[in-house]
């Protein structure tokens, strides 16, 4: 009986993030419309804050309880997973063309962010004082957003202003709607997925590398697969540059902060993990940069680095 049950936790944690990430989609899109915003603005901002929650909760609990371990592998190890994993399925099915002007910004604050934590941790940890860095860098990012959405926001005619209270009210009801049922559904099917592989005996190191490293960027996987589904690639390229910026600025620092202001780092997060999110993140940022696209090539590489790091993390 009680196995039923968690198969049947696990389904429905399953239909609640494929009918929350539908809803929560088309809900961004449609206020992205309305505000006259790009929609990648919109993803790098709203979309990312409510996708990046569940690391947010798992790293802080982490630090709290004194496992600073797995606050940063959290932490670093989403990042890493959204571009290897996540970033990479978008561009390999959908390359597209990008507005230089709008991504290059965010994008020199993503690389900028990843470096600046790397050398950071350097010394073996992070701490309060060199936190502060890195919410200079996290005011930068919400600053640019600020600035460009303002500029965009100026150039929407009145007429398309003009949308009623009630019509904006739902959309960000119906945002707020997907954006927990995709919450709440990862979290059950993370739990239930982790214990259907207990009772099929799977190795616990194996969990521990696969469904709980993958399961907090859950929310982000959904809404991209759902974006390219709509066919919405600059939301979800939005979200995930979003959602690792604000995995790298915020949540470690935070951790830094309730764990007395000193951040234990490990040497293999300095040597391996570290390295590894600067170069994915190199492969799809620094040739767009110069190309002004995302191509199917640079999905594959990045999808292909991450895989190998995956490999070394289970039999190196």
């Amino acid at each position: 009986m009680e196995n039923i049950i968690i198969l049947g936790l696990f389904a429905a944690g399953l239909l609640l993030i494929i009918k929350g990430g539908d809803i929560f989609v088309d809900s961004a899109r449609t206020i992205a419309e309305d505000l006259g915003i790009p929609k990648f603005i919109i993803g790098a901002t709203i979309v990312s804050f409510a996708t990046t929650l569940p690391e947010l909760v798992v790293s802080l609990l982490a630090a709290i309880n004194g496992d600073t371990q797995m606050a940063i592998g959290n932490a670093v190890g989403s990042v890493t997973a959204n571009t290897g994993l996540i970033m990479s399925i978008s561009v390999i099915f959908m390359p597209s063309a990008v507005r230089r002007r709008v991504y290059l910004p965010k994008s020199m604050i993503l690389m900028a962010s990843i470096i600046i934590l790397w050398l950071l941790s350097m010394k073996g940890n992070l701490t309060t004082k060199n936190s502060l860095l890195l919410f200079i860098l996290l005011f930068i990012f919400l600053w640019e957003n600020i600035k460009s959405s303002t500029k965009e926001t100026s150039k929407v005619s009145k007429k398309g202003k003009k949308n009623k209270a009630k019509k904006e009210f739902k959309q960000v009801l119906l945002f707020l709607v997907g954006a927990a049922a995709i919450m709440i559904g990862s979290e059950l099917l993370v739990d239930n997925g982790i214990k259907i592989a207990k009772i099929l005996n799977v190795p616990e190191n194996v969990i521990a590398l696969t469904m709980v490293a993958i399961g907090t960027s859950l929310p982000e996987l959904v809404t991209t697969l759902t974006a390219l589904a709509k066919k919405e690639s600059s939301l979800s390229v939005g979200n995930i540059i979003g959602a690792n910026i604000i995995d790298t600025v915020l949540i470690l620092p935070l951790c830094s902060i309730v764990s007395g202001g000193n951040l234990p780092v490990s040497n293999e997060n300095v040597v391996l993990d570290m390295p590894i999110c600067a170069v994915e993140a190199a492969v799809m940022i620094i040739p767009m940069m110069f190309t002004g696209k995302f191509k199917k090539w640079q999905g594959i590489l990045t999808l292909v680095i991450y895989v190998g790091y995956i490999y070394i993390l289970c039999f190196a």
